[in-house]
């Protein structure tokens, strides 16, 4: 079984310590063969860089496409109506515009993605294949291994010829080991951006000969107002992937039924916050049910109600996220079940309309939010089993531990994006890097990943908080706080351990601020 990249540079980090610090012939003969031992950077280069060039080649073709398009809509369009769920035919043809655009970053993006490995790559495999012959080198000056006396005694000729070797095999290692880290971060890098381009990809990601063409792409682009669109998008991939498996799995009675709910949607905003109930699980009925409560109902109403989080853009600093007035925050030492239940919001538009307008849709005074807020949080520290202080007529929560978040995850985030949760201790820097690529991965197809960070305040105590990393974008990602804000870190931040841009200076490395456990499925 081929070494996972990040699996490799860590041996070779540990053998760097074991060749520098061997103290007989022996020991610095094994080490050398330990690390010979170890994989080289795989993958070959040419291939890539060929498949990186077809893409970017598709370029040309894409740009054609995309004109065309724009010559329609420069025709100007009747008001028909297209497709099963009756889209506007121009709202088709601008989402159609947006996609074709998309593919062209797509094709470019991803053709450098791929050069771009392939080049550092290449570079890597020179520079790992100078390291091993060091390496070989001085195993060749050592020659065969001492017997148990020889080993015991060594002379000075010996004891030079050692170290002569030694020194030599330590540079080796050093090279080898950095070519390792270096293909690491490569395909890191290669993977974060195909994984987004793909997940951008979006139409193809409704996998249903139940809906049109027509129907996907206008579902697939649609956005809440204010911000940038595609930062606000209401089907993540994995919420159209859902919903369209949901819509072949439906009966023809049903399917009908949906259909007709559809068409009678009064904007675009209202279909895809339709089509994002079924994909969060819910069957025909239940979704007619939502459907009555939210249609008519304007798109920043919408937005306002049923998704806890608006993104403005990826600069730096926090954006707060309320609902008229009141942020979505948390009350005593909830920052688990808090940020779960802002999770579970942002998948899931019914509970989030549960929460914003009460059980009926149209309770939006922000004190009874707030109250049913403060519910909810409670609610799921009692379902992870999560500690309480304070005298028994004034019991309040005081923390959950990892296991009780693994639980509620599961409960109440897994049922409406289809993934499990896992605790993932992180142990160091080589921890976070490996486990990054899945993050990205997850938050890209729209499945919040929860992760605990670490602090130790003045006194040598130690503390901890809950966040709730939900986008990536552009090498950061994005990060719920159940503060109130989200904020974005960069992919070394996170690797770093040090979340204080998403928390404050407490979680800085200044006061030994760490990311010590991800919560993500991982194959």
């Amino acid at each position: 079984m081929t070494e996972s990249t990040n699996d490799r540079s860590q041996k070779l980090d540990g053998l760097r310590g074991r060749i520098s610090s061997a103290g007989s012939k022996n020991d610095l003969i094994d080490a050398i063969e330990d690390a010979l031992g170890v994989s080289a950077p795989v993958g070959d280069p040419k291939v890539i860089e060929a498949l990186g060039k077809r893409y970017t080649g598709q370029t040309d073709e894409a740009d054609r496409v995309s004109d065309r398009i724009d010559k329609i809509a420069r025709k100007g369009l009747p008001q028909a109506w297209v497709g099963d769920t009756s889209v506007l035919a121009s709202d088709v043809v601008g989402a159609a515009s947006r996609d074709a655009q998309q593919m062209i970053e797509a094709f470019q993006g991803g053709g450098k993605a791929l050069i771009a490995l392939s080049d550092a790559l290449e570079t890597a495999q020179t520079k790992d294949g100078t390291g091993r012959g060091k390496l070989r080198d001085a195993r060749t000056m050592l020659g065969g291994k001492d017997g148990w006396f020889d080993d015991w005694h060594e002379d000075d000729d010996e004891e030079a010829l050692r170290l002569k070797a030694r020194s030599l095999a330590s540079h080796g290692i050093d090279d080898v080991h950095a070519a390792a880290v270096d293909a690491d971060d490569a395909a890191r890098i290669a993977a974060r951006d195909l994984n987004k381009f793909a997940a951008e990809a979006r139409a193809g990601q409704m996998d249903t000969d139940e809906l049109t063409a027509a129907d996907r792409l206008a579902l697939a682009d649609t956005a809440n107002p204010g911000g940038d669109p595609e930062l606000n998008e209401i089907l993540s991939a994995n919420d159209l992937e859902r919903s369209g498996r949901a819509m072949e799995d439906m009966s023809p009675a049903e399917r009908a039924r949906m259909e007709k709910l559809l068409a009678n949607a009064s904007s675009p905003q209202e279909k895809a916050y339709l089509m994002k109930a079924l994909a969060s699980g819910y069957d025909v009925g239940e979704v007619e049910k939502f459907g009555g409560k939210i249609h008519g109902k304007d798109a920043a109403w919408l937005s306002e109600h049923l998704t806890p989080v608006t993104t403005n853009s990826v600069a730096p600093g926090k954006e707060q996220q309320g609902f008229r007035g009141e942020l979505w925050d948390q009350d005593n030492e909830t920052c688990v079940p808090s940020s779960t239940v802002t999770a579970r919001a942002l998948v899931d538009p019914v509970y989030a309309l549960e929460l914003t307008g009460g059980p009926d849709g149209t309770d939006d005074d922000p004190d009874h939010f707030r109250k049913r807020l403060h519910d909810e949080q409670f609610r799921m520290n009692d379902e992870g089993d999560g500690e309480m202080d304070g005298w028994w007529w004034d019991q309040h929560p005081a923390g959950m531990d990892s296991d009780g978040q693994e639980e509620i995850s599961n409960k109440e985030l897994g049922p409406h994006t289809g993934d499990k949760y896992d605790q993932k201790e992180m142990d160091g820097a080589d921890d976070r890097r490996g486990v990054l690529p899945d993050i990205e991965k997850s938050v890209a197809d729209g499945k919040p990943v929860p992760i605990n960070i670490t602090r130790v305040d003045e006194n040598g105590g130690r503390h901890g908080h809950s966040l709730m990393i939900i986008g990536q974008e552009d090498g950061k990602l994005q990060v719920y706080n159940p503060w109130g804000t989200t904020s974005w870190i960069s992919e070394d931040d996170f690797i770093n351990g040090d979340l204080e841009a998403a928390a404050d200076d407490r979680y800085s490395k200044a006061h030994k601020g760490d990311v010590n456990r991800v919560y993500i499925q991982q194959d």
